[in-house]
């Protein structure tokens, strides 16, 4: 770097800042964009499991106090939150393209309907949930043909001795629910057992994809923005530093060969202007050197 010119030197360096710069802005940018990210993600998933709970309080307090009577006889799945909650979730994918990719289900490892029986993943929430009970909500990721899924799952727990009336034997259920289901699936829960887990998930390819397109978009504006700062110091160094310094530079070099008429062009009163004015002050000492020296050497001549 000894033999570049000033300004190559400072472009090298500028450049240098600029892609440390973009290097830290990106890296703290993907970290607050990812986080937002997912914030947003999760609260859809959460606005949603909390409007399914409220169909589920609402079934098993307005819906099933009034139908009971009639179980012995007829049963009637609407009289179950799980089925009144995972029916209006469904109308709601249907009658809504912008939720098709959400997914609403209460996967129990032992279901009386076989639309809810856990998959693999769902089993291994279940079997998270049964190890550390003291968890009460599991996030995280999720693949899925349609993309990643955001998802948010939590313990299905027989808390309440209602609920044993429909699982605990065949003998002890209801004839229509034996009916409808056989005596097979949904038997033999317990209380206080954890029997499934309510999830949740939310498409995260979309949210994903408008925070990348943020991120390049903010990034575009940065790098213009350190890239006009560059050009625009370039500028000021080459018009307030490179060109004095070399016009300097020429009036020394025809100095040096003994033309005294050329002078320093003082065209600023910062550092360059001092500068120029020093070698204004020098030319004129070394006139007058030359000067003397040769009186000197003229009266030396006539001795």
């Amino acid at each position: 770097m000894k033999n570049w010119k000033l300004k190559q030197k400072f472009t090298i360096f500028l450049l240098a800042i600029l892609l440390i710069g973009l290097t830290l802005v990106g890296g703290a940018l993907a970290t607050v964009l990812k986080l937002a990210t997912e914030n947003e993600i999760a609260s859809q998933a959460l606005i949603l499991m909390e409007t399914m709970n409220s169909v589920r309080e609402y079934t098993n307090n307005q819906i099933k106090p009034e139908l009971i009577d009639r179980i012995d006889t007829e049963f009637l799945p609407e009289t179950i939150p799980a089925y009144s909650a995972r029916e209006v979730f469904e109308t709601l994918r249907q009658k809504n393209t912008n939720y098709r990719d959400f997914f609403y289900k209460e996967a129990t490892i032992n279901p009386s309907n076989l639309r809810d029986k856990a998959d693999n993943f769902e089993k291994g929430l279940v079997e998270k949930f049964i190890t550390n009970k003291n968890n009460k909500e599991l996030t995280g990721f999720r693949s899925a043909p349609s993309g990643k899924l955001f998802y948010i799952a939590r313990p299905i727990q027989i808390t309440q001795a209602s609920c044993l009336e429909c699982h605990s034997t065949p003998e002890a259920a209801p004839p229509s629910v034996i009916e409808r289901y056989g005596s097979v699936n949904g038997m033999g829960w317990k209380l206080n057992e954890i029997v499934g887990a309510q999830t949740i998930s939310v498409p995260a390819k979309t949210v994903f994809e408008r925070a990348r397109q943020s991120f390049i978009l903010i990034m575009a504006i940065i790098s213009l923005v350190f890239i006009a700062v560059i050009l625009l110091v370039n500028y000021l160094l080459n018009r307030n530093v490179i060109r004095p310094l070399n016009r300097m530079a020429r009036v020394a070099e025809e100095v040096s060969t003994g033309n005294m008429d050329a002078e320093f062009a003082q065209t600023s009163k910062d550092e360059i202007g001092n500068l120029a004015e020093a070698f204004k002050r020098m030319k004129l000492s070394l006139a007058m050197a030359m000067s003397r020296l040769s009186q000197i050497n003229k009266y030396k001549r006539e001795q």
